[in-house]
């Protein structure tokens, strides 16, 4: 399996080479798939990617259904995990926390970010996820938990 953040560096140097990555990405977890994630930028401590929206994934009264946005935010997460993982280390998602704000009403960037002194021991992760819409307004909040361990 190749290094997803080193797969985003070769192939972001490329033309079109983050709408390949971004299938590549999706595939790799096909559940991602369904939100036909975006990716826009990946680099330690921080990540985002766009999901649109479509019909696919919208709700009964037509905004983004909560659990798609969920979803890409859980790949904005996995994305800024595999950037920033140090070598040696290994991660797993462990739960989830949001708080839905506003309507999703619109495209939305899904952003995961931490800071370097989260990665400095092994355990728990807290990464900062959001979903805004393109008027800046701040649709679902919240910090999805990693567990960061010694590979074996």
């Amino acid at each position: 399996m190749p290094d997803t953040f080193a797969l985003y560096r070769k192939l972001t140097t490329l033309p079109l080479g983050k709408q390949a990555f971004s299938f590549l990405f999706a595939q790799k977890a096909p559940y991602f798939w369904t939100v036909r994630p975006q990716v826009r930028e990946v680099r330690p401590h921080h990540a985002e990617l766009v999901i649109k929206k479509r019909r696919a994934v919208q709700n009964h009264i037509g905004t983004v259904h909560a659990i798609a946005v969920c979803n890409g935010l859980e790949a904005a997460m996995g994305l800024l995990a595999e950037a920033t993982t140090p070598k040696g280390r290994r991660w797993i998602p462990k739960g989830m926390e949001v708080a839905y704000t506003a309507k999703s009403t619109t495209d939305l960037l899904c952003t995961a970010d931490t800071d370097p002194v989260d990665w400095e021991q092994t355990g728990d992760v807290k990464v900062r996820v959001k979903a805004i819409r393109e008027d800046g307004t701040p649709v679902v909040e919240g910090v999805i938990t990693i567990y960061v361990s010694d590979k074996k």
